[in-house]
């Protein structure tokens, strides 16, 4: 019987301490974690890490949020490479841009780690392990 593949996650997020507390979390809950910090290192590994959903800072060190997003949806279809905004920006307008840029959904910090898996299971299509 063959091991399903778990899911993977390409976190985009230049805070460290709270990158790593995600990163655990998400471990925890049966996912794969790859973490950059800059908008160019995650377009970089975007095609060699093939990650199955995409959870993306809006302000990195070299550029928007919204760039990358814009980016990685030059490279992928929302079917191919979901991205999920989470950010600290939680503005109407804010997130009316995020979704004008390609995400397919927009979660604001502080995280509830409840409905992020929520979302996570929503946007891959598989439910998840609560």
């Amino acid at each position: 019987m063959m091991e399903e593949r778990k899911k993977r996650i390409l976190m985009v997020e230049d805070e460290l301490g709270f990158s790593k507390v995600l990163e655990q979390w998400l471990q925890l809950h049966g996912f794969e974690v790859h973490a950059e910090a800059t908008g160019q290192g995650a377009l970089g590994c975007a095609l060699d890490y093939q990650p199955d959903v995409v959870l993306l800072d809006l302000k990195l060190p070299d550029m928007s949020g919204y760039d990358v997003c814009r980016n990685l949806r030059q490279q992928f279809s929302p079917w191919e490479l979901p991205v999920v905004m989470l950010t600290a920006l939680d503005s109407p307008a804010d997130q009316l841009r995020g979704f004008a840029h390609g995400a397919d959904a927009y979660l604001t910090k502080p995280v509830d780690f409840s409905e992020l898996l929520k979302t996570i299971a929503m946007i891959t299509g598989e439910a998840a392990t609560l």
